[in-house]
């Protein structure tokens, strides 16, 4: 099978066993956990409860039998009737723990035991009871299982167990640089545990079908600023009354940095050469190390890239619909093991992307000119947004590039009103957003337009300069969910109504700069999959007709 030989390496999932739901509603039941679970009592109260509860008692043979099997660490997770649906979008509510493996069965049983606890508990805290209502679904009749799986990876000093790397990977990237598609698919990996990923750290994002495109290592000033400069480990001690409501309790941060010439990071960094001012690709000699995965991505000496677009095209077509998949890998030192194989992948989870966000009208991305502010066939991010009521623009009767300094300077003063206010906005103005050269956009800094949910580089006549698509602050969009349009009037599919905003009354208004305020929200669709985005103006409300993924 491929899989048992993919261009070297092999893909597998983690030895793993499963606690059927029966479990849960016979721990529920003989505990009598339902009142107290459904009260509105602190998470830490519900968790210390579950925790003095019992668990059947024929569960810890069959316990001490898995730890005949194992030699690693085991993760704890959740797998409940609602996550497994295909049509919710539930993935991440609920708790991961990982207990470390010891040679004291007892101990670890005891780990092992809390932590299944844990998981149950985690079902009733405040944010999964707020997430419950919120998709109007009724907490009592939710039906938990948990996994217990193998954790990727390996021992390292000083009491740290963590993977060669870790990722996940979406079949559908709604935020294609130049030369991908939606479809190609995206994936983000880090040095170390995923929690790191989850945890929104600085992973390295690339396209499966285009690895050697990778906007973060184009440069080295974005090198040395956007990779990864920590990892997540395991902590090997065993715990004891140290559990926690945070199922991160017993992860630590490792600096990249501690790792320096050792084999662990072996193709993945590059070392940063500050006397010529350049990235070795290696991680040998002095210099901090910085996570490229160069030698990965770019030179292909292993397959990370073609084993992910396996994993991505392989999940979609099982499931028939796009799907998220999350992994982690073992590299042999020297890139070859006994038997001739640089390594191990491990397929760790997938479910479907589901999420009320994706879904877009149809009727919306297609309405007249006349209902339209702004129709972009460029745009970057997907779904509908219909909770903005302000738009900032850049006034185009006087604009002048000599004055993008004292613009940017304008844009994040009334950035900064939104912020105190916890608003959000709709950002427009011409040339690129965040470009360092003046005479090509508006030098603003990430932190002076935070608060924008959609930010639009709209070229004017006599102004027109090739767009950056976020280039500049892609890092931020991506992490944020933050739509990016560009728009050229006049071009087919491509319309910016500034008569439309001149003619509304200003709420603020600088030497350069405009803010609209409407009553009535601004509704935003963006379709990923196409590049069509369009701001429709306030009042205008399409018959739905939903286009979901």
């Amino acid at each position: 099978p491929v899989c048992d030989n993919f261009q070297g390496v092999t893909i597998s999932i983690p030895r793993s066993v499963v606690l059927c739901t029966d479990i849960f509603d016979e721990f529920m039941a003989e505990n009598g956990l339902y009142p107290l679970a459904l009260s509105d009592a602190p998470d830490a109260e519900i968790l210390r409860a579950f925790l003095d509860a019992t668990l059947p008692a024929r569960l810890t043979e069959d316990l001490y039998a898995l730890f005949d099997v194992i030699e690693r660490p085991l993760a704890v997770r959740s797998s409940s009737l609602l996550e497994d649906s295909h049509y919710q979008p539930f993935a991440g509510i609920y708790a991961t723990y990982m207990i470390p493996r010891i040679a004291d069965r007892e101990r670890m049983l005891r780990m092992l035991m809390d932590a299944i606890k844990g998981v149950y508990a985690s079902v009733f805290y405040a944010d999964s009871k707020a997430y419950m209502n919120a998709t109007r679904n009724v907490i009592d009749q939710e039906k938990m299982a948990i996994i217990i799986q193998e954790v990727v990876g390996s021992n390292h000093e000083p009491d740290v167990f963590f993977p060669s790397f870790s990722g996940v990977g979406r079949s559908l990237n709604y935020y294609p640089l130049a030369g991908e598609e939606a479809t190609d698919g995206v994936a983000q990996i880090a040095v170390g545990l995923g929690k790191y990923i989850v945890d929104g750290g600085m992973a390295l994002r690339f396209c499966p079908r285009h690895p050697k495109h990778v906007l973060q290592t184009s440069t080295l000033d974005l090198a040395l600023r956007d990779t990864q400069t920590k990892l997540c480990a395991l902590d090997t001690r065993p715990f004891g009354d140290d559990m926690s409501v945070n199922d991160g309790f017993n992860i630590v941060d490792r600096s990249i940095q501690d790792f320096a010439g050792k084999r662990v990071l072996d193709y993945m960094v590059s070392t940063y050469d500050a006397a010529n001012d350049m990235l070795v690709d290696n991680n040998l000699g002095r210099g901090r190390r910085v996570v490229t995965f160069n030698n990965i991505l770019r030179d292909n000496v292993y397959p990370l890239a073609e084993a992910v677009d396996f994993m991505l095209t392989t999940g979609q077509k099982a499931m028939r619909r796009p799907v998220e998949i999350e992994f982690a890998g073992e590299i042999n030192r020297g890139m070859r093991d006994e038997r001739g194989m640089k390594g191990h992948i491990y397929w760790l989870q997938i479910r479907p992307i589901i999420d009320r966000k994706d879904m877009v009208e149809n009727t919306m991305l297609e309405a007249p000119d006349s209902d339209v502010i702004v129709r972009s066939d460029s745009a970057l991010g997907h779904g509908a947004i219909d909770s903005i009521h302000d738009i900032v623009y850049v006034r185009t009767d006087n604009f002048d590039s000599s004055f993008n300094p004292q613009i940017a300077h304008e844009v994040a003063e009334v950035n900064a009103r939104f912020a105190a206010d916890d608003r959000n906005y709709i950002l427009i103005g011409p040339g690129r957003w965040g470009s360092s050269d003046n005479a090509l956009g508006i030098p603003v800094r990430w932190p002076e337009i935070a608060q924008a949910r959609l930010i639009v580089e709209a070229a004017l006549d006599g102004y027109r300069i090739e767009p950056s698509q976020g280039t500049h602050f892609f890092q931020n969009l991506t992490s944020f969910g933050v739509g990016y349009f560009t728009v050229n009037p006049g071009q087919k599919g491509c319309l910016y109504d500034t008569a439309f905003l001149d003619a509304q009354p200003a709420v603020f208004e600088t030497e350069h700069v405009r803010v609209v305020h409407f009553d009535e929200p601004i509704r935003i669709g963006i379709d990923g999959r196409t590049g069509v985005g369009v701001v429709l103006k306030p009042g205008v409300k399409p018959e739905p007709e939903i286009n979901q993924i």
